[in-house]
């Protein structure tokens, strides 16, 4: 079926959201609004759907959010005697209706599903898949993407991220069927009524705060630290969690950016509500002004990521990068376990692989085991299982990602920002009465490990063409290794697509024993290094920078330098 027989079909039975029969007809004579919107159906990956809202099998709507569900429900009937399923979903527009959309179908086909009365975190549904013995979660949001977008987010019975191997199957069933004629759903009423849906009880989230409670490392230490915090949550569902989690553990002068305090899937103040992006934080930061606090916090609007800002003594507010906090929260919480002597034997970190190698030193100095994975938190929440299943779970002791995405604790297999946005205040509260500032902690930590300097450049390859664009930058890096960048020799080639680890040196290969992805980084003489990676949910390209000089100014330079190299060498 062409675009413009999948436009007919949609004119005709797309009738009930109101919103899209009026955005059918206005492209009625756009072809390439038509095609935009049904040249491709939104692919069911490990992250789930994610896409801009509208009309089409391109866009996310209550059909694609049913059609998913409808796949997601029969994977589950082939898989389980009996099956249930946690909801939620963000501040996003249209979250709510899709939550009740992917309900109404679950029901229909008898798995029960447990919906959240309210907007939630995303990792509360990693937590209630596990608290409530599911064997999937469902979570619709977009993370961090602009308004225009929304998503849905698929977790399996251990509350990780689906799988390659679930994913493929789950899409295997959403193509098997018909997005209109095949799908169950029953009314969300009905469903309350006969007990096939059923709200979450508040006490499953009171379990969940205490759990991210029992993963302080100094219990006790914020009360009477002194300590103030400006805190936004971007209009999204960190406000209520974060704010009490960080009351109950004694941070009590938290002072909220009212323009981002209640739910807006507009984000009008921040049209990237990404805490990654200075734009995002501007608010916080004006605030941070007047109410002079110690520490600025921003959580995005599925809070699974937080970003911050520390006071310099000049009164000044320096942002910190993902790998910065990072590298802070991982050497605060392995130096004080180990002053405490409750770091586990052979304890156990993991990062990704565009994440900073600088947290490799703290790792040796503090025996612990480092682990590199893909990028994605599933990666992270797969080591996790594992360890759980050879009964060695107390070995974890945090993970992260150089994007924001920080998890202590084994309650959840996702990043956290309620965790992290607790672990951090526990962290500066700590420090203050030893009378450091973090912006003195990340200093000392340059100074005794070297100063790494990484950078992260997006470039948007929107539409069709940017599809086929990304492809063949991809393609070109694939098949023309440079030998050298910016004057530094290539030394090795890891092409994880491939599984190909190559040294230019001796012309030798290895295999890279990773699951394959679309990325490709090489590696240079003097540990600096760039990575190119397709984004899996974004319409993007990311470089990713490593420069290590002997001070920020040098590494800056060699960074900027590493930026420009990497557009040359990807065409733009």
């Amino acid at each position: 079926m062409n675009t413009n027989q999948l436009y007919d079909l949609w004119l005709k039975n797309a009738t009930e959201d109101p919103d899209l029969i009026p955005e059918l007809e206005s492209i009625k004579d756009d072809q390439d609004a038509i095609y935009d919107r049904f040249y491709r159906e939104l692919e069911f990956g490990t992250a789930g759907l994610r896409g801009v809202l509208g009309a089409g099998t391109n866009r996310m709507n209550i059909y694609v959010v049913r059609y998913a569900t409808q796949g997601l429900a029969n994977y589950l009937k082939k898989n389980y005697d009996k099956a249930s399923v946690a909801i939620a979903g963000d501040s996003r527009i249209k979250s709510d209706v899709f939550v009740k959309e992917a309900a109404r179908v679950l029901a229909a086909n008898g798995i029960k599903a447990y919906v959240a009365r309210e907007l939630q975190p995303t990792p509360v549904v990693s937590f209630c898949v596990r608290e409530l013995k599911c064997q999937a979660g469902i979570m619709v949001t977009a993370s961090h993407n602009p308004a225009k977008y929304n998503g849905y987010k698929c977790y399996g019975s251990d509350g990780c991220q689906m799988t390659d191997e679930s994913a493929d199957a789950v899409y295997s069933e959403i193509q098997s069927i018909d997005i209109f004629n095949d799908v169950k759903t029953i009314e969300f009423e009905q469903g309350l009524a006969d007990g096939s849906i059923e709200y979450i009880e508040d006490t499953v989230y009171d379990s969940y705060i205490e759990n991210v409670k029992k993963q302080a490392v100094n219990p006790g230490i914020c009360k009477g630290a002194g300590l103030k915090v400006v805190y936004t949550p971007l209009n999204g569902a960190g406000n209520k969690l974060v704010r009490r989690v960080l009351a109950e553990t004694g941070v009590d002068n938290v002072v909220v950016v009212k323009e981002q305090e209640m739910p807006d899937g507009n984000f009008t103040t921040c049209p990237y509500p990404n805490p990654e992006i200075k734009e995002a934080l501007q608010l916080g930061l004006d605030l941070c002004e007047k109410e002079k606090p110690d520490l600025l916090l921003a959580t995005d609007p599925d809070s699974d990521r937080v970003g911050i800002a520390v006071k310099l003594k000049d009164g000044s507010f320096r942002l910190m990068t993902g790998n910065e906090t990072g590298i802070m929260l991982t050497n605060y919480i392995l130096s004080c376990r180990k002053a405490l002597n409750n770091l586990p034997q052979n304890p156990f970190v993991v990062k990704t692989i565009v994440t900073t190698e600088l947290v490799a030193k703290i790792c040796e100095k503090f025996g612990c085991e480092l682990r590199n994975v893909l990028t994605g938190f599933k990666y992270i929440g797969e080591q996790i299982l594992e360890l759980e299943k050879a009964g060695e779970e107390e070995r974890y002791i945090f993970g992260f990602e150089e994007s924001y995405g920080y998890l202590a604790g084994t309650y959840v297999r996702d990043k956290d920002a309620v965790v992290a946005s607790m672990l951090i205040c526990e962290m500066a509260a700590y420090y203050r009465t030893k009378g450091k500032s973090l912006d003195d902690v990340i200093t000392e930590l340059y100074k005794e490990f070297g100063y790494y300097k990484n950078k992260t450049v997006s470039f948007e390859f929107d539409g069709a063409a940017g599809l086929e664009k990304m492809g063949d930058i991809m393609t070109s890096l694939r098949e023309n290794h440079p030998d050298e960048i910016c004057g530094r020799k290539v030394t090795v080639v890891n092409d994880y697509k491939l599984s190909l680890k190559t040294d230019k040196a001796n012309g030798t290969t290895a295999e890279i024993k990773l699951p394959k992805s679309n990325v490709i980084a090489f590696m240079l003489d003097d540990g600096c290094s760039i990575t190119v990676r397709p984004s899996g949910t974004e319409p993007k390209i990311k470089l990713y920078i490593t420069a290590v000089g002997e001070n920020e100014e040098s590494a800056t330079k060699i960074a900027d330098q590493l930026v420009e190299a990497g557009e040359k060498l990807m065409g733009i």
